[in-house]
């Protein structure tokens, strides 16, 4: 049977991780006006998933029908964790899992977590058979990360990765000490696309980085000759992204509504356990871009229920 990874037909467009974003209730948001070809959980800890409990589990790992085909990404640095965690995402019926390599974060870097791995193979290597071997014959394992840690390092770490055939790399196509703070090095794209050739020819590539829409997106694949996309800030440019429409077709209505849609969700699927400021993020996801956006979110800032905002973009649909 093909994995999930091999019945993507390229181009594919792929929704980034985000933490604090990539919930099953953004998820759900992005699936009804524009499904992305695979989904992923935000950055999920396996110590988390082995000791969290059934709290953790719910608020990480929920998720509804909708939000299909849909990738856990896990991070850590305890093999143990990782094969246990597998087999927990395996019963929990995921369509497969990703190791986060690359989050840039600097205490979890600090921590030898994420992009700290890509100073130490050795351990990046115990992470990832541990999570392919709980996973078993189920579950394919992906990874995603970056192109070096202080410097570009292609050629030693892509080629490292893919000597353990993995079903898939997103490259991140910046060093982890650039962070998001210089132009992604789209060439990166096309080395990493001739090592796979060399070294593990059935391993997807997936680009990510400074990718903000569908038609670029399929520049970048035609250039470099990559599989697929992963977009993460363009979702938060613009949650219709998927759908190929651009921000300036969208109405101030449509965005509105949607907006009270994504409120109302928030607010019944978590039931007061996610505290209600977490949603003043996406503010500026909808309300952007056109006059008068700015007073809208301000406005919309003084209120801290979903009922109250809620009230007050109805006033604003009049």
């Amino acid at each position: 049977m093909k994995t999930v990874w091999e019945k993507l037909t390229s181009p594919f467009f792929v929704q980034a991780p985000m933490e604090d974003v990539t919930d099953t209730v953004f998820r759900q948001v992005l699936a009804s006006v524009g499904k992305p070809d695979l989904y992923f959980t935000e950055f999920t800890n396996a110590d988390g998933i082995i000791k969290g409990g059934e709290r953790y589990i719910h608020q990480r790992l929920k998720y509804t029908d909708v939000e299909r085909p849909l990738i856990a990404q896990i991070w850590g640095k305890n093999p143990d964790h990782y094969f246990k965690a597998a087999k927990i995402l395996k019963d929990l019926s995921y369509d497969g899992i990703d190791i986060n390599m690359g989050c840039p974060d600097k205490k979890i870097v600090k921590n030898g977590c994420c992009a700290g791995l890509i100073n130490n193979p050795n351990l990046a290597q115990e992470l990832y058979l541990a999570a392919n071997e709980g996973a078993g014959n189920s579950l394919p394992v992906s990874i995603k990360t970056r192109i070096g840690y202080n410097k570009i390092v292609t050629e030693d770490w892509i080629g490292f990765l893919l000597t353990l055939k993995p079903a898939a790399i997103t490259v991140h196509a910046r060093t982890a000490s650039e962070m998001s703070k210089v132009p992604a090095h789209f060439e990166e794209f096309g080395k990493a696309v001739n090592l796979r050739n060399k070294i593990s020819k059935k391993t997807t590539i997936v680009a990510n980085g400074d990718i903000l829409d569908k038609n670029m997106g399929e520049k970048i694949v035609k250039n470099y000759g990559v599989d697929g996309i992963m977009i993460g800030r363009g979702m938060l440019h613009n949650p219709w992204v998927f759908s190929g429409r651009k921000t300036e077709d969208i109405s101030i209505y449509d965005r509105l509504n949607l907006l009270k849609k994504h409120i109302s969700l928030f607010d019944t699927t978590w039931e007061n356990t996610k505290n209600f400021e977490i949603m003043k993020k996406f503010y500026k996801a909808y309300l952007a871009g056109f006059e008068g956006a700015s007073e809208m979110r301000l406005r919309l800032m003084e209120f801290h229920t979903a009922k109250d905002t809620i009230s007050e973009i109805d006033i604003m649909l009049k």
